[in-house]
């Protein structure tokens, strides 16, 4: 028999056990997320037994002392909510196979965390990228990727709307380019369609593509077999419409053969114009149409980019905005009054 100095034997012995269970056989969640779940419902049971209480007599009380525990303890409110979301379907689970009344977790919420920018390159790194020439790569290959990275980067588009460019417009076509006009018609988020304006550096690339891209040994198979693949603009080497994942790569390389630092992804690019925009035109309505954001408040994180890169400059360039701790002018000491005694 257990002493009143021990922990509580929890009436819910084997219950995480089977919810761990019915995580991995119905909700067939995969193997790592399982193993998630388990580490935190051990911290869980572990809170519990300090607390000298069974899981099912915690209260929402115990909840909120055990998050402020890991929030004072430094853990990033992602990851606390993370934790509340396991225990609060833990709960719910234990509710809906009637062995607690009531959900503890249930009207617990983690700390706001704070929304993080975008990360973008700097103008000197963008160029660079946008002008690498890899003289020992193919030069169709070649050609093909140029050509991604000045849409992407000149355009700002997602790289969804860009592999689902056509090299023409038509009746099916989810988007197109045109040279002429120089201008990209993309299909954006919510089937809404916008027309971007199209640079001068992408509009020649585009069209250095394009007079080396029937030449892929894999096109004449794709026009009998895919007429979709056929008509796209950016096509992988069996003739195919180029995926996702394969501009995520092709960046990846190209980023590190510039000599970049970090890897770039699509949307590295697409944060980059739109911050390199803002940064030259100030005209925040400008960058939203351009970048086809439903509401102004979705780009108006570019402006946290842009004043960066203002106090950056600052931070360089004024002579008093780094002050060393020794130059500071010292406090002034306290005047000391005296009394005049002598008489007038």
């Amino acid at each position: 028999m257990a002493t009143s100095s021990e922990p509580a034997a929890p009436a819910s012995s084997g219950w995480i056990d089977k919810y761990l269970e019915h995580v991995r056989v119905e909700r067939r969640l995969a193997a790592r997320t399982v193993e998630l779940y388990a580490f935190h419902l051990q911290s869980l049971t572990a809170h519990a037994a300090e607390a000298n209480l069974p899981l099912d007599r915690v209260q929402t009380a115990h909840i909120r002392r055990w998050m402020a525990q890991l929030h004072s303890a430094g853990r990033e409110p992602r990851g606390i909510a993370l934790v509340l979301s396991c225990w609060r379907s833990f709960y719910r689970w234990l509710g809906n196979e009637g062995l607690i009344g009531f959900n503890p977790v249930q009207d617990v919420h983690a700390p706001k965390a704070g929304r993080p920018l975008p990360k973008a390159l700097g103008v000197d790194d963008a160029v660079r990228l946008a002008e690498l020439y890899d003289p020992e790569a193919d030069p169709w290959t070649e050609a093909r990727d140029s050509a991604i990275v000045e849409v992407l980067y000149g355009c700002g588009l997602r790289v969804s709307e860009l592999t689902g460019l056509d090299a023409q417009a038509s009746n099916t076509a989810r988007g197109w380019v045109d040279l002429d006009a120089l201008e990209a018609n993309v299909l954006g988020k919510g089937s809404k369609r916008r027309i971007v304006p199209m640079g001068g550096k992408a509009a020649e690339a585009v069209r250095d593509w394009l007079a080396v891209r029937d030449e892929c040994a894999g096109l004449t198979t794709a026009r009998l077999h895919d007429a979709n693949a056929a008509a796209a603009l950016f096509i992988s080497a069996k003739g195919l419409r180029m995926s996702s994942q394969a501009v995520w790569k092709l960046l990846r390389e190209r980023s590190f053969k510039a000599g970049l630092t970090a890897p770039v992804h699509p949307h590295m690019l697409r944060h980059s114009f739109a911050s390199h925009v803002l940064q030259s035109s100030s005209d925040l309505r400008a960058v939203q149409e351009l970048l086809g954001h439903a509401n102004i408040a979705t780009t108006q994180v570019y402006t946290r980019l842009d004043f960066q890169h203002l106090a950056k400059v600052y931070d360089a360039a004024h002579p008093r905005a780094q002050a060393r701790p020794e130059a500071v002018r010292p406090k002034a000491e306290p005047k000391t009054t005296h009394k005049n005694t002598s008489k007038e």
